[in-house]
């Protein structure tokens, strides 16, 4: 097979008239050659660090999908469905991804759980972590979340860190708002990238620290603008990534679409393309080819280096995607679950105080972070109710591996006016999080969460919409169109009952993350991440 084009060769910085061929998936030769096609041949786009689960769809659903944007390869954490299923959750997403053409390059999840203070439904420990790490399937430690477990040397943190050390994989970082002596030390237990700076100057420490950083743009997390400055002088370590993206935005774009952002900022398309293509698949070893001679033929056809739309995706030599239309065959797929707690009643969500005041969990647009603010509760018959008028809406954490009584806080900019929302994706251990105006509410959409094994809802009186999560109660078992159409029905209906938030799922889902500071909400209470403690709703 030969495939001309205008060849872009980002390590030489040059772009010129030629041919590739292609025998038995490999690159044979690359060819300057006269002709009139004016496409650029490139090398694939790699997500240098996704959890797939966040798009609810299992691989071979999202690969159908992501290589219409000319995504070739993923640096992939299985840490949401080890969470739920321990190792046997990282072999159900490797297993899955090897049925599909799209190269997913999976981590051992270091932090399952992330900490003790919540409950999940698996542990992965060092011991575990070892057999993950000789296996060729697995390519690095996944993102050493227990920051503080690094730095006051917990043995089991360093273990796991020393088994990556002993198989010669890289260790992924996960360090918000690390500076100074602690990101040093944290740096020198040998932890080698970021996808968590949310400022300028913290990226720009870490980088001259040694660090690579990776820029993030997810459904909720947002780091792109903050960082992008960086990209002229450390382009050579610095990627692209996601981290988390649902079911609506990936059918829309992947890495291709923060590409053509940097373009349109006037930043050198060749250093974009660096970041986008070749420093993943160098840092990590991926088995993924560079449009180079002898390489796996993993590249992509696009129209310009303005724009980057994809015309069409190459992986192993075969065409996987063209004009918009997948190629990537459908696979059937089991459901694996551990879901086992029973239906709650509304009294079950009362709080009684007489509290003047009490912590507030403010949720940040497009930030993992939020704030701890302090309010005055509203208080009718003795008991805390959410007060809608100053959007003090109460929360609640469900434990869905055991019958315990729900976690209850408040949580303001979600703005709801009517109803409730409600969800099983709640990281890291994916109990149901649920926001509301009432107690009736936010039992009636935690209970149809329960009825259908995990999901997302959203409640308003008689009218409810779900989507049903039947794999680890995260991933649905329908295809990403029909997952992504429902998704947008819902978050539409969120809007519509007053969340003003760009994605008000995804930024719950985050509302439950122990180790994002500061004030997050767990299946067993109130907790700061600031002293890395439980704290009380009553100031």
């Amino acid at each position: 097979m030969q495939i001309q084009g205008q060849i872009v060769d980002i390590p030489n910085r040059k772009i010129y008239a030629g041919e590739v061929t292609v025998e038995n998936g490999k690159i044979t030769s690359i060819m300057e050659k006269q002709h009139d096609t004016k496409t650029y041949l490139l090398p694939g786009f790699i997500d240098a660090h996704i959890h797939i689960e966040s798009s609810m769809l299992v691989p071979s659903e999202f690969a159908k999908i992501a290589v219409l944007h000319g995504t070739v390869g993923t640096i992939s954490d299985p840490h949401e469905i080890a969470n739920v299923l321990g190792k046997d959750g990282v072999h159900y997403m490797i297993e899955n991804g090897k049925k599909v053409p799209l190269k997913f390059h999976f981590g051992a999840p270091s932090c399952v759980p992330a900490t003790f203070f919540e409950t999940a439904g698996a542990v992965i420990d060092s011991e575990q972590i070892k057999e993950l790490m000789a296996m060729e399937d697995i390519y690095y430690l996944s993102e050493m979340m227990n920051y503080p477990g690094v730095l006051f040397d917990d043995e089991e943190v360093l273990k796991k860190i020393a088994w990556a050390k002993h198989f010669n994989k890289p260790v992924d970082g996960h360090a918000p708002g690390l500076r100074g002596e602690p990101i040093k030390k944290y740096i020198s237990a040998g932890i080698t990238t970021d996808h968590e700076c949310f400022t300028h100057d913290e990226a720009a420490e870490k980088l001259a620290l040694g660090m690579k950083v990776i820029i993030r743009e997810g459904s909720a997390a947002k780091n792109f603008e903050a960082l992008i400055d960086l990209l002229p002088q450390h382009h050579d370590n610095m990627m692209f990534c996601s981290d988390d993206k649902h079911p609506d935005d990936l059918i829309v774009g992947h890495i291709n679409l923060l590409c053509k952002r940097a373009v349109a900022k006037g930043f050198d398309v060749f250093k974009i393309l660096q970041m986008a293509c070749i420093n993943p698949v160098k840092h990590y070893n991926m088995n993924v080819g560079l449009l180079q001679n002898n390489d796996a033929a993993d590249f992509i056809v696009v129209e310009d280096l303005n724009n980057f739309n994809v015309l069409q995706t190459y992986i192993d030599g075969e065409l996987v995607a063209e004009n918009g239309q997948s190629f990537v065959k459908h696979v059937d797929f089991e459901t694996p679950n551990n879901f086992n707690t029973s239906k709650k009643d509304s009294t079950d969500f009362e709080i009684t105080s007489s509290a003047n005041s009490i912590r507030v969990i403010e949720a940040l647009e497009g930030q993992l972070i939020t704030n701890e603010i302090h309010h005055k509760p509203k208080i009718i018959n003795g008991k805390i109710v959410s007060d809608i008028e100053n959007d003090i809406l109460k929360m609640a954490v469900v434990n869905r591996y055991a019958n315990t009584q729900p976690a209850i806080a408040f949580i303001k900019n979600f703005g709801l006016k009517n109803g409730a929302i409600a969800s099983s994706v709640a990281h890291d251990c994916h109990n149901i999080v649920v926001v509301g105006t009432s107690d009736e509410e936010i039992c009636k959409a935690v209970n149809i969460l329960i009825e259908n094994k995990g999901g997302i809802c959203a409640v308003n009186g008689t009218e409810t919409k779900s989507l049903a999560l039947p794999v680890a109660g995260i991933m649905s078992d329908k295809n990403g169109w029909e997952t992504g159409k429902l998704y947008q029905e819902i978050d539409a209906m969120a809007k519509d009952l007053g969340s003003t938030l760009k994605a008000p799922f995804m930024t719950l889902s985050f509302m439950a993350l122990l180790v994002i500071p500061d004030l997050k909400l767990s299946d067993k209470g109130l907790f700061s991440g600031n002293s890395f403690s439980f704290v009380d709703l009553e100031v």
